[in-house]
């Protein structure tokens, strides 16, 4: 009885400290957030895009890249991550941007954009983040 008495005190305990997560505020100089999914990496749209420039600012990575179009309001875009650590120094993550394109119009399409990196820290200082469909290595510090 003493036993079902103690775990009665300390389950609510235990569970509390298990369930804590921290919430990651919006960050307004980079307001969309990698999605970090090996499905989604794998399986999310791949239209054709070129990447012009890739560089990192705080938390931020901010990426400049050309597609096909016609204004590319309708594009959709995504920051993927492939949610595997390579073991390394730094340690390594695959990302891939992805775009859905299914505008007809022949003409290129310039857009800049900014992705918030928080979601892929770990207990590291730096990560070396691989941008797959650039051939970009950058190096993330925090």
């Amino acid at each position: 009885m003493k036993q079902l008495v103690i775990l009665l005190i300390f389950s609510p305990l235990f569970l509390s400290i298990q369930c804590k997560t921290e919430a990651i505020e919006p960050n307004p100089d980079c307001p969309l957030s990698v999605i970090v999914s090996e499905n989604e990496y794998n399986n999310a749209p791949d239209d054709e895009l070129s990447i012009v420039s890739a560089s990192i600012t705080g938390d931020c990575l901010n990426i400049a890249f050309t597609s096909s179009g016609c204004d590319g309001s309708t594009w959709e875009i995504k920051l993927l991550d492939a949610n595997v650590i390579m073991e390394s120094y730094p340690v390594q993550r695959n990302l891939r941007l992805s775009l859905k394109n299914i505008e007809e119009c022949d003409a290129v399409i310039a857009r800049s954009i900014s992705f918030d990196l928080r979601p892929l820290q770990l207990n590291y200082d730096k990560i070396l983040l691989n941008l797959t469909n650039s051939g970009d290595q950058l190096l993330y510090e925090y």
